[in-house]
């Protein structure tokens, strides 16, 4: 019986020695959870022995069991690396229908040639469909799918609003507005330009001039008068009907209701080598604040439309308009100064980058300044993550884990994602090395034991 008893010692401490080793052997695995071997006590007993002189019958491994605490994390350069930080495991799939999920903690991931995020099997990252707005759409672990990066640009987007904030010097020279040029400085005070875009995504020059008039017909000191262009070309104003200025007055609608705020601007119209540019008229108080409603919300006529033929590029909205807004124009005693200038349009744009954030969402950046959102990393767990079968770095569910729990990272009790990180093997070199010398000396021990109980056969053989 001893015999037995010292084999079996000799057999728990190999798997230590093993578990040990094969820790050791993973010290640098990204992901890799450490395991050990736990062991049992042999005892059989029965009706007709007595269990007080009873000895045990040595030892068997109850498990080789893993210990999924938290490895370090390990920060890169690479987007695609990814370390959950808390509970959960990333969710792969063996190809793009393959509903049979493999689960890991290794980040390591990248683009395959379809531009798919996969991990170094070539196994597929799960991820959850999400809205237009970024929320997911759903968090069921059976609707997730393989996320993919798009390799077409961003949508340009046509501009149909400009906003503009500035301070118009009171102390300018004044100018007659009957000798505007724009390819002439001399001719003008000020001048402001922003690149707008069609719908085609071309750009387009737009510059509003403003001049200090000193004609007889304007004999308010705070009067100034603004031409816009696009291009080379005038664009002009239109009234409430829709049609373009072409004398009087005209009223502004500041607030979208369709009802003039009854504040007058009027009209400026000039003939220069035979181009007619029709201006506005911005009338300031004595104090240097725009006495007009504000803002000031002008309604520029469609640049497919004479006289802004020929502006936009072939193929685009030939009805593409856009509002001017003088957002708190003010006439001080300083120099011209622009505080704001913007538009909404946007440009053609190129990949530039993948983002994923801590929630999981996966966002494509455009060099338009654009980002579009693709998709939610999936984050599962289990309620045993011990009883999971491993294969290889990854797991697979059992009837030990439990069914897989998926949902959002960083929210309940999932873990957060880091990206360009990755979870180092949770593996201490130094514990490992000292259960290393307790695992030899135990298999020394069992094997002295077996060496002592043949002695003691030995001895009771050569009786005579």
């Amino acid at each position: 019986m001893s015999f037995n008893i010292a084999l079996s010692g000799i057999s728990a401490a190999q798997k230590d020695l093993d578990s040990t080793a094969n820790n050791i052997a993973n010290v640098g695995t990204v992901g890799f959870k450490e395991s050990r071997a736990e062991f049992d006590s042999v005892y059989a007993n029965s009706l007709f022995s007595n269990s007080k002189t009873k000895v045990g019958d040595g030892v068997s491994i109850a498990a080789i069991a893993q210990q999924f605490h938290q490895g370090s994390l390990k920060f890169t350069q690479n987007p695609l690396d990814l370390a959950i930080t808390g509970s959960g495991f990333f969710a792969t799939a063996g190809d793009l229908t393959d509903r049979n999920l493999s689960y890991t903690r290794a980040g390591t991931f990248k683009l395959n040639n379809e531009n798919f995020i996969v991990d170094n099997s070539g196994n597929y990252l799960q991820a959850f469909p999400v809205n237009p707005d970024g929320t997911s759409s759903s968090v069921s672990l059976s609707t997730t799918q393989p996320i993919q990066i798009p390799e077409t640009a961003g949508t340009p987007v046509m501009t149909d609003e400009i906003g503009i904030t500035l301070n118009l010097p009171a102390n300018a020279t004044a100018l007659d507005p009957a000798n505007f040029d724009p390819d002439d400085p001399a001719t003008y005070n000020n001048a402001t330009a922003v690149t707008i875009y069609d719908s085609l995504g071309e750009a387009h020059t737009t510059t509003t001039y403003y001049i200090k008039p000193e004609n007889a017909s304007f004999n308010d000191t705070n009067q100034w008068i603004s031409f816009v262009t696009v291009g080379d070309k005038p664009v002009n104003a239109w009234d409430k009907a829709g049609n373009v200025v072409t004398s009087g007055e005209y009223d502004i609608d500041s607030d979208g209701d369709g009802v003039p705020d009854g504040g007058p601007l009027k009209k400026a119209e000039y003939i220069k080598n035979g181009v007619t540019y029709t201006g506005v008229v911005l009338t300031f108080d004595s104090v240097g604040a725009y006495s007009g409603s504000n803002p000031a919300n002008l309604d520029f006529q469609p640049l497919g439309a004479p006289p802004g033929a020929g502006v936009l590029a072939p193929g685009a909205d030939a009805q593409q308009a856009f509002k001017l807004n003088f957002k708190d124009p003010t006439q001080f005693a300083s120099a011209f100064e622009v505080t704001a200038l913007e538009q909404n349009g946007l440009t053609v744009g190129r990949l530039t980058g993948v983002e994923i954030g801590t929630d999981g969402l996966v966002k494509a950046t455009y060099s338009n300044g654009t980002s579009q959102p693709l998709s939610r990393v999936a984050i599962v767990r289990f309620r045993n993550e011990q009883g999971l079968s491993q294969t290889g770095s990854s797991w697979i569910a059992s009837q030990n884990s439990g069914e897989p729990i998926a949902g959002e990272a960083a929210s309940g009790s999932f873990g957060a994602i880091n990206s360009a990180a990755l979870e180092q093997s949770n593996v201490n070199l130094t514990t490992e090395l000292v259960d290393l010398i307790t695992a030899q000396r135990n298999f020394q021990a069992n094997s002295r034991a077996l060496e002592i109980n043949n002695t003691l056969q030995q001895t009771i053989l050569q009786i005579r």
